[in-house]
Formats: structure tokens, C-alpha cells, sequence
């Protein structure tokens, strides 16, 4: 239920704004908790703060503007500035609109009385559980500077893999799309030109230049067939990985292809343990942990084997026994978690786990960048070769008819 309210602070300013309580009794109690000498307190008809939230516009935020919002608010939080001036002074120097939308309604809720935790959860496509969980905690250990600093980190940390992996992927993908569209145009433009010449004699073609006759004939009169076909089956292939059957399924092959299973477990393994490692340093209990985390990662068949892991903790097993049996992390890293059990360290020892996954994960792209670049070049002058051979025959076979 909501209630408008209208207090006096310890100054004797003048204080209001709206809050959600169980009773009259609890919204008077919730004020006093605050600080605050209620004057006026009046039931308010509407939706409560998380129903409010259901028809609010479905905002996104990039991933570096949640890493400096959230940077910026641990700074000020760490200064001992109250939550809602330190949303007013971001959103001074904010410049986003959706960002300014968000703080506006952040500042407006914890003015009637929320705590952050519940504020975020009107915006749960901007802040996700694990984002939230961790508000949550600092707030009751009374350390949100501190839980939020580890959350900018974590955020950080992940915008920099993902953009790392994004550059790296960017160059052999626009050689790949250079090359593709050059072979295209040499087949469908050039060549038909050139072996037309060779044509009208009347004379057997070598049997390369045959086949690129084919290939260019082909391309001529199927290639716009070929691409609409491949767009369709693009759009069904996605249609299909919508059902959750259907992505687990894949999600599975993938991880048992050879050159895809130690990029993808080295991605998600990394992101679960520095996910973990931070809510244990926020106090967050280590099966609530193990399933937020599991909550995060983005393959559906190792979210699976994680949240039977959490299921064996609950059930009495060690925690690095039960991640040993999901078949996902390396020898190494399990062996570090088990120490870091044993000796009361495995915040820390997991976290180290974590760097190490991304240390590995880096090494992992830039040898398959440093393999697959010369072999797209050995790869294209192969097919260079071929068509120059293809070009060449005849004129030499004509050359040897003419003597």
C-alpha cells in the first residue's frame, strides 16, 4: 500500500514524498527509522513501487555507462554523501537521456523511503539480480561504497573481455567479408569477360577454366536465389534457438566441438568465479551465490551443470568436489578453489581462479587470430591462384595452336 507523507528532519526542514508500507502504523515507523518527526501521513490509491514499474519504458543502458554510473555512485557513496544528492549530482552531469530517466525515478523512490535495492528493481532489463543482490548486501552490512566498488569492477572487468573479444574479431571478420566480396566480383564481372574470348574459337577449354566458368555461371544465375535462401534459413535457424529445448541442445554441441569448447568454458567458467567471488566478499551466502551466479552465465547447458553443483552443496557436498563433477573447469582452478576451502580463502583463491580463466581466455584468442589470419591469406591466394591458372591455359593453349 502507498502512503504520501509530509515530515520534519532533525533540522526542522520541511520533508515529503510517498513510500510503501503494510499499514499506517508501519509507514510512521519507517519515517522514524529515517530520522524523521512525521507531520502528515495519507493513504495514497495506485500501484506499489514494483507494479509502477511494469509499464515503464523498457530502457537500456550500455555496458561502459552502467560501469561510470555505478563508479560514480561508490565514489560519492564512499564520501558519506546521502543516495539521493549523489543521484542528483550524477544526473547534473549526465548527459544520456535514458540514464537520466532512471536516476530521476532512483532518487524519487529512495526520497519516499526505499532503500536502492528495491529502486533497481523497477528497472531489472537495466540492473540485473546479481547487480541488485550485491545493493542489497552492502546495504545491510552497512558497506555499500565498498560492495559498489567491487561492482564497477566487476563491471569493468567484464565491458574490457567483452571488448577485447569484440576487436579481436573485428579485423579477420572484415578480411574475411573483404576477401568474399573480391573473389565475387572477379567470378561474376572479370572472368566471364575474359574466357568469353576464348569461347568463340571453337577449342576444348583446359578443365580449370571449365569449372570457373561454372562456378561464375552459377553465381550469376543463383547467386541472388543463394543469398535470399541463406536468409531464410539464418531467420528459421533463429526462430528455432528461441525454444529452450532447441538452444539447450545447441548450447550442448557447442561445447563438444574441438576448436569452440575450451573458448566457450573458459568465458563462462571466468565470469561465474569472479561473479561468486565478489558476493562472497559482500556477504552473500555461498549457495545464494552459486545460484546467482549460475543466473549469469549465457550457455544454457553449463548454467545446468552449475545449478547441479549448487544442488550437491545444498546436499552436503564440498564446493570444489561439486564443481570437479560438472566437467567444466581445469584441474588447475579446481585445485586452487579447494585450497582456498580449506584454508578459509576462497574469496580470494577465486578471484585468482578468475584471472587465471581470463588469462587463459586471452591467450586462447589470440592464438586461433594468430593461426586463423595466415591461413585466410594462404587460403585466399590459393583460390587467386586457381583463377589466374584458369585465365592463363587458355592463352597459353592458344599460343601453342598459333606456333
Amino acid at each position: 500500500m502507498m502512503y504520501q507523507w509530509r515530515a520534519l528532519d532533525a533540522k526542522g526542514a520541511k520533508k515529503q514524498g510517498t513510500l510503501e508500507a503494510t499499514s499506517l502504523k508501519a509507514a510512521r515507523e519507517a519515517l522514524r527509522e529515517q530520522g524523521l518527526i512525521p507531520v502528515a501521513i495519507d493513504e495514497k490509491k495506485g500501484l506499489s513501487l514494483r507494479q509502477s514499474g511494469l509499464f515503464r519504458p523498457r530502457l537500456k543502458l550500455k555496458g561502459h555507462e552502467l560501469s561510470l554510473f555505478t563508479r560514480q555512485l561508490a565514489t560519492l557513496a564512499n564520501a558519506s554523501l546521502p543516495l539521493e544528492e549523489a543521484l542528483h549530482v550524477i544526473a547534473r552531469q549526465n548527459k544520456n537521456n535514458s540514464l537520466g530517466k532512471i536516476l530521476a525515478s532512483l532518487r524519487e523512490h529512495i526520497l519516499s523511503g526505499h532503500p536502492l535495492s528495491d529502486a533497481l528493481a523497477v528497472w531489472p532489463h537495466v540492473f540485473d539480480s546479481i547487480y541488485r543482490t550485491l545493493v542489497k548486501a552492502g546495504e545491510k552490512s552497512g558497506q555499500l561504497g565498498l560492495v559498489l566498488e567491487k561492482l564497477a569492477d566487476y563491471n569493468e572487468i567484464r565491458q574490457k573481455t567483452r571488448s577485447s573479444l569484440i576487436q579481436a574479431l573485428v579485423y579477420p571478420a572484415m578480411l574475411t567479408s573483404v576477401a568474399i566480396i573480391v573473389v565475387t566480383i572477379l567470378l561474376t564481372a572479370v572472368v566471364p569477360k575474359v574466357v568469353e574470348q576464348f569461347v568463340h574459337m571453337k577449342q576444348q577449354l583446359p578443365l580449370t577454366t571449365r569449372i570457373l566458368l561454372a562456378i561464375s555461371d552459377a553465381l550469376q544465375s543463383y547467386g541472388f536465389i543463394a543469398v535470399v535462401l541463406m536468409l531464410l534459413v539464418s531467420a528459421g535457424f533463429i526462430f528455432w534457438r528461441r525454444r529452450p529445448l532447441n538452444r539447450h541442445r545447441m548450447d550442448r554441441k557447442l561445447l563438444d566441438l574441438p576448436l569452440l569448447r575450451g573458448l566457450i568454458r573458459a568465458i563462462n567458467c571466468a565470469r561465474y568465479l569472479r561473479t561468486l567471488s565478489i558476493l562472497q566478499a559482500s556477504g552473500v551466502p555461498l549457495l545464494e551465490g552459486m545460484t546467482l551466479s549460475g543466473e549469469g552465465i549465457g550457455n544454457s547447458e553449463i548454467r545446468q551443470r552449475l545449478t547441479a553443483a549448487a544442488d550437491r552443496v545444498r546436499q552436503g557436498s564440498g564446493f570444489h568436489t561439486a564443481l570437479e563433477k560438472c566437467d567444466l573447469f581445469p584441474p588447475m582452478t579446481l585445485y586452487m578453489v579447494a585450497s582456498g576451502e580449506k584454508s578459509g580463502q576462497l574469496e580470494e583463491l577465486m578471484e585468482r581462479a578468475a584471472d587465471q580463466q581470463e588469462t587463459l581466455l586471452q591467450n586462447r584468442i589470440t592464438l586461433g587470430l594468430a593461426l586463423f589470419e595466415p591461413a585466410l591469406v594462404v587460403s585466399m591466394s590459393f583460390i587467386v591462384l586457381f583463377i589466374i591458372m584458369a585465365v592463363l591455359q587458355p592463352i597459353l593453349q592458344l599460343n601453342s595452336l598459333i606456333s
